[in-house]
């Protein structure tokens, strides 16, 4: 059960094991001076809705992560608009007899791009077209993108991206891994590429000569195996590429906004130090 008058967080998910979420909140209240505790459970979606409503356990907010993100968005009863475009929720809040989902995820990603000196991109491209796709994509329209190549396995699990690029107004194509290498937008420019694969995914040489772009950014979603195989191409190719961590990071830092304020946009009091403490957290892990 849901209370904003708790002091006990957790992040949920099955498997939970490799989250690094408890050291990186720990240090976020341990800078504030408050007296939470933050751990994590394993959840899986066929347990969520049983161990969300038990009146034995009272929690003052929750961090999700896979399978749990879209049942969440199912059970809150409000949901902030990353949410709703995304049907996704990372964290829930205290709301009445029910729930605020958030997505913070999109926030996170736009954060972690924008710290690597990309104010905007024109164009996008995003390969894999998975859950985490959906917030690359909410990420891209955020930053000013306005046509964006989605690169999958199956094309055809990529029409759910297309159809929120109708309503976002973004020019969505979903193309196979391995398509000819193409130019996006007019201007021909490189496009920020956002890769949402697996860690261990061995891509062909094929699928490496179509996505290389070395004077564009590579931000790889994953983070617990660096590098990944992409990313060792990349930079071999002379490119920029850096890991899920900055992301995971600023959607943290957000969290933390929403537990203590219940605005993600709403600044901590010395957030600098509270994000420094954070970064520490995460890097020393």
């Amino acid at each position: 059960m849901l209370s904003g008058a708790a002091t006990r967080l957790a992040v949920w998910g099955d498997p939970i094991s490799h989250s690094r979420s408890p050291q990186v909140h720990a240090a976020a209240y341990a800078e504030l001076g408050l007296p939470w505790t933050y751990e994590r459970r394993r959840v899986s979606a066929e347990q969520f809705a049983t161990t969300l409503r038990d009146p034995a356990e009272t929690w003052r907010g929750l961090s999700l992560t896979m399978p749990l993100k879209h049942v969440a968005a199912k059970a809150a009863r409000r949901l902030d608009r990353a949410a709703q475009l995304s049907g996704a929720v990372n964290t829930l809040i205290p709301d009445g007899d029910g729930a605020c989902g958030f997505n913070t995820d999109v926030a996170g990603l736009v954060a972690a791009i924008r710290e690597e000196g990309i104010d905007g991109a024109d164009t996008g491209r995003i390969l894999g077209a998975g859950a985490t796709a959906t917030s690359a994509l909410l990420a891209l329209d955020a930053l000013g993108a306005r046509e964006v190549e989605v690169r999958a396995r199956r094309p055809e699990a990529a029409g759910h991206l297309v159809a929120l690029g109708e309503k976002l107004h973004l020019a969505v194509t979903a193309v196979p891994l391995d398509a000819p290498r193409t130019r996006i937008g007019s201007a021909g420019a490189a496009p920020l590429t956002i890769a949402t694969l697996p860690g261990d995914a061995a891509l062909p040489a094929s699928v490496l000569e179509a996505v290389l772009a070395p004077e564009a950014l590579l931000v790889d979603v994953v983070y617990g195996t660096w590098p990944t195989l992409l990313a060792e191409a990349w930079e071999r190719a002379g490119g920029r590429a850096i890991s899920g961590l900055p992301m995971l990071l600023h959607q943290a830092v957000r969290q933390v906004r929403i537990f203590a304020t219940g605005d993600a946009d709403q600044p901590l009091a010395r957030e600098s130090d509270v994000v420094a403490s954070m970064r520490r957290a995460l890097m020393e892990d």
